[in-house]
């Protein structure tokens, strides 16, 4: 990501949400937590959002240190409707 300013808001549904600052075009990233997840964070649902973006964000700075194969996916997982990391 650039040197843009980036803010993190709350969209009408309840998702927290990555957008460029200023900006009303749909959100780079969006979160939605399920009830039963948002019952246990109660009011931490923005804080806990943002540790999560931030956490996605530093890993795409360290794209760079990464095994090469590390994207990669066997036919087994491609099958599969979810994918586990």
């Amino acid at each position: 990501m650039s040197s843009e300013t980036y803010e993190i808001i709350e969209l009408a549904n309840g998702d927290v949400a990555l957008r460029r600052s200023g900006h009303k075009e749909d959100p780079l990233v969006s979160i939605h937590f399920s009830a039963e997840s948002l019952q246990f964070m109660r009011k931490h649902k923005v804080a806990i959002a943002r540790a999560m973006l931030e956490a996605g964000i530093e890993a795409v700075h360290n794209l760079d240190e990464l095994e090469p194969g590390y994207f990669e996916e066997d036919e087994e997982s491609l099958l599969a409707n979810h994918t586990i990391h």
